[in-house]
């Protein structure tokens, strides 16, 4: 770290790493503070610096510009003014601190954002998945503050090309935009990138309504089959509309057969709030029949473990097959439980509040279910009308 005088010439032709090191500094003993690092990889050319101490009293070193691109004059001026700049108390490299402090974006998944909704999120296990299997190979390394709207629509398009659905396309930006959300929420960021993205929007939703002979079809199979209790789950699904793991977790003490409703608790239902669900004849009946083999405990017991079921998908899948139903889900039970309501002339505000949707938005998908009922009473009013028309030749 040779002192000397920096001159013109010096920078013309004196910019020179000796061997074998890697670098060397010349320091300025007209303006003491100031110098130039010249590397043995840029012979001929080097950088100037300010060497200075912080409020801490901690060394730091704040870059000038490359001696190519300015002047020896112009780089100790640019030093004299930001010398007093650092003597009235600023500091060149607080902004370089900030960012540098600035948490990245798989450490705030990590640390912060997946804690947080694994208590309040049921299906954090998905949002997991999504942040290790693609956001976080994009954006983990990304400083919260550098991660940019650009990026994100980015990423969102190249999802699509991916082969993903633009639903599940959709799923990952709302992701990212609930996380730095939360980040904003907690002064960890200013803003959000992510808001106001316009998604994909596709109308994903599923439909599959079984005809009068199909229905039959399963409900042979249902009374037959040798699996009785997985039989039983199916039915009371068909019978109710419920969600599958509503029906599962369900405990006798949540049944009140007397006044016929099943009350679900606020911890197995989607909705996160208690609801009753009315029971028809047909559902009393499914509850008749197991209480004849259970008289305790959840509704639905595997007579092989004793425990009660968490999946019956490998017994529904032979079942659906049997009945020559290949893609019906389990899901769509609870379809057809609301066609059967819409198509028998109830109110959509009646199918909501039977099948517990918050929104009554959610419950809009049926509506065009009830032309059906409407069909039939505007043949009542023309079986009023009689024989009304002449007859023709």
């Amino acid at each position: 770290m040779p002192k000397i005088q920096l001159t013109p010439q010096l920078i013309q032709t004196g910019l020179i790493c000796p061997a074998p090191k890697n670098r060397i500094e010349f320091c300025d003993t007209t303006f003491p503070g100031l110098y130039i690092e010249v590397r043995s990889t840029s012979p001929g050319h080097g950088t100037y610096y300010l060497r200075y101490k912080d409020s801490e009293k901690k060394t730091c070193h704040q870059r000038l510009g490359r001696t190519h691109d300015i002047t020896l004059a112009q780089a100790r001026k640019r030093a004299k003014i930001l010398k007093a700049e650092i003597t009235l108390g600023a500091d060149p490299r607080a902004e370089a601190k900030r960012q540098k402090s600035v948490m990245t974006f798989k450490e705030f998944a990590d640390d912060h954002y997946m804690p947080y909704i694994k208590k309040r999120n049921r299906s954090w296990k998905n949002k997991e998945s999504m942040l290790r299997l693609r956001i976080l190979c994009v954006f983990g390394n990304d400083p919260l503050n550098r991660i940019t709207r650009k990026k994100i629509q980015t990423f969102h398009t190249d999802l699509m090309d991916d082969g993903l659905s633009p639903a599940s396309s959709d799923h990952h930006i709302k992701l990212i935009r609930h996380a730095l959300n939360i980040a904003v929420q907690w002064d960890l960021l200013d803003r959000n990138p992510a808001d106001k993205i316009p998604l994909f929007k596709e109308d994903n939703k599923k439909e599959r309504y079984m005809s009068e002979e199909e229905q039959a079809r399963l409900l042979h199979i249902l009374k037959t089959d040798r699996n009785r209790t997985v039989s039983l789950v199916i039915l009371f699904l068909l019978s109710t509309g419920a969600r599958l793991n509503e029906a599962l977790k369900s405990s006798w003490d949540h049944i009140d057969k007397e006044n016929r409703v099943w009350r679900i608790p606020a911890t197995n239902s989607k909705s996160k709030k208690i609801r009753s669900v009315p029971l028809n004849q047909t559902a009393i009946n499914v509850l008749t029949e197991l209480a004849k083999a259970n008289d305790g405990g959840h509704l639905f017991i595997n007579q092989r473990t004793g425990k009660r079921y968490t999946n019956i998908n490998k017994t529904w899948h032979r079942i659906r097959a049997e009945a020559g139903l290949p893609n019906l889900r389990l899901h769509d039970l609870r379809h057809q439980y609301a066609s059967h309501l819409v198509n028998s002339g109830r109110s959509l505000y009646e199918v909501q509040q039977i099948l517990g949707h918050s929104d009554p938005m959610v419950t809009q998908r049926y509506a065009h279910l009830s032309t059906r009922a409407l069909q039939e009473a505007a043949e009542s009013a023309s079986a009023c009308l009689g024989d009304a028309m002449p007859k023709t030749a």
